[in-house]
């Protein structure tokens, strides 16, 4: 047997065979567990209950998401509120656009440090961010070059563990060195993500390679745009667009699934490296991350069945059509509409929607953002008719930022990339918030349901 596999093999290789299938279904018939048990034993599936409530697994200063109300001694549905650090983040981006400024730099200085800098540390922060702006000798040559791919987010993934060996730290968990480490992944990650792209785009898909050095002052934002762009051009309505996206998927409180996998893997004492690798896993997929890229798939169906993007009846008519399982992937999902947490309305969205106005505007593409507003009102309605709801429905952010993202002609490779280049700066605060506790490990604990059995002889089994 040789180490290596010609081309021609590869697909053989990789191919799941009749028995393959046959073995995995005895698999899913051994693990199959009934859903009357997690009732029985009070177990909260998904560490949520009936309600979509989250498990109380932690506290935080970090974040906070709001959209509960109390009446009458009785908690119901209110509008949604994101808090960071206690600052409201209607309030957060109000601020920084009345003085015409970029946010990212400045909130990520609160969520790290949490208070909000004053104009000398903001700068040195920023500038500290600009220097870690490069990746070690060689990086893109010999880590990224070398093995393109086209999910980015695996690429990222593997570029973040690679980046542990040039660390001489890399496994030091003291808070400094983590915070450094953290500053670093801010910066480096956009880099990562477009290079890994530009890699992509060359050798799978024959473009010409196209590698910018980075920007040594402006935004991350601008970074982003700059570094992705062959031409290296972009209007302020673009960036400013751009950089609240970033703001608003920084974090969103510690019981997000990729926020938990942080405090979870932090925990152990692994090094950061590690931790984010572990987070990106999370972020990757598309009940997480990757969910935007599911809303820009289903309204490319959407333009496909339905010509007349103004015929209201015909757009209700494939969203049932969704909700039943006969449109698009055949999910019953409408994508980008409903939250775990958000009934009534989600502040991200709420936000973005003014940018995204604004784009369509300056892009031309005012048809294509009516639909969306149709999509948008359309969808709760036909949801709560449809469906038995405990609690209220709403568009989210996903909803939302892909169609930005495209008309800001991001490619749909890096829409979760995307979201990670905000994201490590929510994960970074919850790793150091973890270590800075110095908790105990998590460990939930999962109720066994398998009976006991003796062990049966080789020759006594039944084939």
């Amino acid at each position: 047997m040789t180490v290596e596999r010609k081309d021609k093999e590869v697909n053989a290789y990789s191919e799941i065979s009749p028995r393959m299938r046959e073995m995995a279904e005895k698999t899913r018939a051994a693990d199959q567990v009934q859903s009357s048990l997690y009732s029985k034993y009070n177990v909260k599936r998904g560490l949520r209950d009936i309600n979509g409530k989250g498990v109380l697994a932690g506290l935080t200063n970090v974040a906070e998401v709001r959209a509960k109300k109390i009446v009458d001694g009785e908690e119901v549905p209110d509008i949604g509120r994101l808090f960071y650090r206690g600052y409201e983040i209607h309030d957060l981006i109000d601020g920084y656009k009345a003085e015409d400024r970029f946010g990212f730099e400045e909130i990520a200085y609160l969520l790290l440090f949490g208070y909000l800098p004053d104009v000398n540390q903001l700068k040195e922060f920023s500038d500290k961010l600009i220097f870690y702006r490069s990746l070690p000798k060689n990086f893109v040559r010999d880590v990224i070059m070398k093995a393109p791919g086209e999910d980015m987010m695996n690429v990222l993934m593997r570029s973040v563990l690679t980046l542990s060996p040039y660390d001489d730290n890399a496994n030091d968990v003291s808070l400094p060195n983590v915070l450094r480490q953290s500053m670093q992944l801010i910066s480096l990650i956009p880099m990562i993500s477009i290079y890994g792209y530009q890699a992509y785009r060359h050798y799978e898909c024959g473009d010409s390679l196209v590698i910018h050095q980075p920007l040594e002052n402006g935004s991350i934002a601008e970074n982003i745009l700059h570094l992705l762009r062959p031409d290296s051009t972009y209007s302020d309505i673009e960036a400013k667009a751009l950089d609240t996206a970033l703001v608003l998927h920084m974090d969103h409180g510690g019981g997000n699934n990729s926020a938990f996998t942080t405090h979870v893997v932090t925990s152990t004492l692994t090094d950061t490296y590690s931790a984010i690798a572990a987070a990106l896993a999370s972020l990757k997929g598309p009940r997480h991350g990757g969910a935007n890229m599911k809303v820009v798939e289903m309204f490319d169906d959407l333009k496909r069945q339905v010509p007349n993007w103004e015929d209201e009846d015909a757009v209700a008519a494939y969203l049932e059509d969704l909700l039943h399982g006969k449109a698009f992937d055949n999910a019953g999902l409408i994508y980008g509409v409903g939250h775990a947490v958000y009934s009534k309305s989600d502040p991200r969205a709420e936000i973005f929607h003014s940018y995204v106005e604004k784009l369509a505007e300056f892009e031309g593409r005012e048809e294509e953002y009516a639909l969306y507003e149709l999509v948008a009102r359309l969808a709760p309605e036909i949801i709560t008719k449809e469906r038995k709801m405990y609690k209220g429905v709403c568009v989210n952010v996903d909803f939302y930022s892909g169609f930005a993202y495209h008309m800001l002609g991001l490619p749909r490779e890096l829409y979760t990339p995307l979201f990670a280049m905000a994201r490590i700066v929510g994960w970074s605060a919850h790793r150091m918030e973890e270590l800075a506790n110095n908790g105990k490990i998590i460990r939930p604990a999962y109720k066994s349901i398998a009976p006991e059995n003796d062990y049966v002889p080789m020759k006594d089994r039944i084939k």
